[in-house]
């Protein structure tokens, strides 16, 4: 993609007082060598400056702060990011206003910060630079602004007012995630109200268009890289689980993989005609027949080395000792029809059903069905839309259509990969294999080891371990280029909760998220000088 012409980052308007912070503090007389190193922290900000990027032109001296309080409440800056309706249905949302609020915040904590326009009318990014006292590669905190849509009927509340309720802070982005990024920015907040500096410069970018749309993280990367080029990636991933009481913490985990994304379409062909005439060769019939053959069959389980570390995580970690026995016949199973009944059994047992159905395979999802255009026309034609995630280094993408292909192959649809536009199956499959073999992160390096202190300091009784996160995020700019990438939901969840990621009613636990902040605050803690 070619360089786009440089933009200036529109200023943004002044927040309005915060009624919780009380009435302003009187001004205090400045020593003379306390001026002169707030003059010279402003000149080093200027001279830098955001847009230089890179960690090469180090601040060594402290900016002015004013953090309000209720920035550094991890609760009520959510609920301000909750308010903005940052709906993406494909083509990109609204971000801007909440760049231009999360911008204002972060000047006035004394840290420069930049809006990066997209092509895209008011879909933009926003970027952040935390000046740290050396020239060690920064570490970029990774989180997006844009939410999936929302059903508003379904809700029981309304989707964009940050609404408290019996414990919980609903709203769409509650979980996914807007709350890790609360979490993330107010524990950092915290550090810069002590007055903390760290040993290297700490990025965080909002990013744009990760549920959906051309101009996310990868568009940043082909037009920006040099504001966003760190060592090490932080983003949305590992789950917080919890005991069967659904409270307890049980297994705190960090992804260092994501699965494989790819899409199916079934497609099926009849004879238009008239509705009056219903005929046995109807399209979507056909297509129905096949969604049910489909819909009864699982792929195959595969263990890999990351999977199968995190389910001994997870047979040390749970109180409950049937889904313990059940996970250790599952790693002992020494054939694939063993392995598939503790399998069966596993998912039976566990208090997160889905998640662990979704970590032993490549899974299927039908996800959107586009058949018939006037209720008198029987149509020509009937496509379902069919989203799989394949596990690395389990089942490849190009065998797993080829097992679909010969289970449909008797139901007179056909199964099409696919692909990027003008990309052959062929080249769309190699470049599945490209991603299918590419190693996860590693677990040699300093954020990691923060990330394991941090869970040992915060859950204490339950276990860490490294694991594969069943969706996907937006690392792959940086894990590309082997820089090691992680991923955190810091936040213990129950089953509904967890279930409500992309669905109606999302929500989290308001203790839930106040003790995912200490945890994020004791990781970065481990960056301070």
């Amino acid at each position: 993609m070619s360089e786009l012409p440089p933009t200036s980052p529109t200023p943004a308007p002044s927040p309005p007082p915060d009624p919780s912070s009380g009435p302003a503090s009187v001004p205090v007389p400045l020593s003379r060598r306390a001026f002169l190193g707030r003059a010279g922290a402003g000149a080093a900000l200027l001279a830098g400056g955001l847009a230089a990027g890179g960690g090469s032109a180090v601040a060594r001296t402290t900016p002015v702060r004013a953090i309000a309080p209720a920035d550094l409440d991890p609760l009520a800056l959510l609920k301000k990011m909750l308010v903005f309706d940052t709906q993406n249905a494909g083509d990109g949302g609204v971000t801007r206003p909440h760049a231009e609020m999360l911008k204002a915040m972060w000047d006035s904590a004394g840290v420069g910060a930049e809006i990066i326009p997209t092509p895209t009318k008011d879909n933009v990014h926003l970027i952040a630079r935390i000046r740290g006292t050396t020239a060690n590669p920064p570490l970029l905190l990774l989180g997006h602004s844009d939410v999936v849509p929302v059903e508003r009927s379904k809700w029981t509340v309304d989707p964009f007012a940050g609404v408290v309720k019996d414990g919980e802070i609903y709203g769409r982005g509650a979980l996914d995630m807007k709350g890790a990024n609360a979490a993330f920015i107010a524990a950092l907040l915290r550090h810069l109200d002590e007055k903390g500096s760290f040993d290297r410069d700490i990025i965080v970018l909002t990013d744009c268009d990760e549920e959906a749309g051309p101009h996310g993280s990868r568009w940043l990367a082909e037009n920006h890289w040099n504001k966003i080029d760190a060592g090490m990636v932080l983003t949305e991933g590992g789950w917080f689980l919890a005991q069967k009481d659904r409270t307890t913490p049980m297994l705190i985990t960090v992804t260092r993989q994501d699965k494989v994304y790819f899409n199916l379409d079934l497609v099926a062909d009849g004879t238009a005609t008239h509705s009056s005439k219903p005929n046995p060769d109807s399209a979507i019939a056909k297509l129905s027949r096949a969604v049910a053959e489909l819909d009864g069959w699982l792929a195959p389980v595969t263990l890999t080395p990351v999977t199968r570390e995190y389910f001994a995580a997870l047979a040390a970690a749970t109180g409950d000792r049937p889904f313990k026995r059940a996970v250790e016949l599952l790693l002992s199973a020494r054939s694939g029809p063993s392995r598939e009944r503790a399998a069966a059994l596993v998912v039976k047992r566990s208090s997160y059903p889905w998640l662990h159905r979704a970590l032993l395979r490549t899974t299927h999802a039908f996800v959107i069905e586009d058949a018939g255009y006037k209720e008198n026309v029987i149509p020509s034609s009937a496509t379902l839309r069919v989203n799989c995630r394949g596990v690395p280094g389990g089942q490849r993408p190009r065998d797993f259509l080829a097992q679909v292909r010969r289970l449909l192959a008797d139901r007179d649809v056909q199964v099409k990969l696919v692909g990027n536009a003008g990309e052959t199956e062929e080249a769309a499959l190699a470049r599945l294999d490209e991603t299918f073999a590419k190693p996860p992160s590693s677990i040699d390096s300093p954020l990691y080891t923060a990330i394991k202190d941090a869970a040992g300091k915060t859950y204490p009784d339950a276990v860490f371990a490294p694991a594969l996160f069943e969706a996907g995020t937006s690392l792959s700019p940086w894990t590309s280029r082997g820089v090691p990438g992680y991923g955190v939901y810091p936040y213990v969840l129950d089953n509904d909760q967890l279930i409500g990621m992309h669905g109606n009613d999302e929500r989290i636990s308001v203790a839930a998220l106040q003790q995912g902040t200490e945890f994020m605050y004791r990781l970065f803690e481990r960056f301070r000088v």
